[in-house]
């Protein structure tokens, strides 16, 4: 089955910012009509709670509660910080309302496991790009050979210690909310100069010219609501160090990712909450899509790559799962 983005989606030129660019996409056609909230929203309004699915605690899996008369949206790679260790989610996900459900994640913070809070609380931040990119191509590869969605985890460690390296940032417990934290001014420059416009409903991102990923939805407020974390995601990668034959973005990687995004031999399976996840992995390319009543609510993608060969990752102590 073939994934395709909405139709009469219009691209804009991209805009730049300290080594991130963007090409904004529109939609000028009618937008879903399905009704839900993001994780924010819902927190917003006292209506989820996320726990451990037990006192001693899984890993690979919390439970939500959904309070609302309404469904509600949790984002690939948004992360929950608190209980007995912080994790992301996995993929994206649409909890129906007043429903419980236990929804797949992977452990973004390997130096803990012992309760700090109850509940989970929401953050301003999702995995960072190369690691979502990652974590993206691992839960495909789970889902087709194990019928689970869980993440390569020692992949997720290993990327996280990668990044702390390059970052020169260090945390007591291995937290990536940590590395965050350590340029949090200087991401939320990045947000406000990369603001979302009327109608956009997704973006492809670039790194130093260079094509990485993109994220679409069925409608511009899901977009606006998830910009600043979609931006902050990709802008703490541009912090790396530059390339030195950095080049310009180009549109066209963009349409050739669309092509190959529409010819691809998509796989189908049913969500853990609504709808049906769909997953392509080809050659470099890594893509996730959530399809509610053939409805594209959320499509996502990346161009998946390996870590510098002189990289040798820390030898922390590993939680089993």
């Amino acid at each position: 089955m073939t994934v395709l983005p909405p139709k009469n989606i219009v691209f804009g030129q991209p805009k730049e910012f300290r080594g991130l660019a963007i090409a904004p996409i529109f939609n000028f056609t009618q937008e879903s009509d399905l009704s839900y909230m993001t994780l924010d929203q819902a927190f917003d309004r006292s209506g989820v709670e996320i726990t451990e699915t037990s006192d001693s605690g899984s890993v690979p899996e919390l439970k939500l509660e959904n309070k609302l008369d309404s469904p509600v949206l949790l984002l690939d790679g948004e992360e929950l910080v608190g209980a007995k260790q912080n994790r992301v989610v996995n993929l994206t996900l649409l909890v129906p309302a007043q429903t419980t459900a236990v929804i797949p994640v992977s452990c973004v913070e390997s130096g803990r496991w012992s309760y700090r809070s109850e509940n989970f609380e929401r953050t301003d931040r999702t995995h960072f790009a190369r690691g979502r990119a990652k974590k993206m191509a691992s839960v495909s590869r789970s889902m087709r050979q194990l019928g689970s969605r869980r993440s390569d985890q020692g992949e997720v460690w290993s990327e996280i210690d990668r990044k702390f390296s390059v970052m020169e940032s260090t945390s007591n417990t291995s937290a990536m909310a940590d590395m965050y934290q350590g340029v949090a001014p200087t991401l939320d420059e990045y947000v406000g100069e990369l603001e979302p416009e009327a109608r956009q409903v997704g973006a492809f991102y670039f790194l130093h010219g260079k094509l990485v990923g993109m994220d679409l939805f069925d409608k511009a407020t899901t977009y606006a609501n998830l910009n600043g974390k979609l931006i902050k995601s990709y802008a703490i990668d541009a912090l790396e160090s530059a390339p030195v034959d950095r080049q310009r973005a180009s549109l066209s990687e963009a349409l050739r990712f669309l092509e190959i995004i529409e010819g691809g031999q998509w796989e189908r399976y049913d969500s853990v909450g609504m709808g049906q996840d769909h997953r392509l992995l080809s050659g470099h390319l890594a893509s996730a899509a959530l399809a509610v009543e053939g409805q594209v609510v959320h499509l996502s993608g990346f161009v998946t790559e390996q870590a510098p060969s002189g990289y040798r990752p820390g030898r922390r102590h590993r939680r089993s799962l």
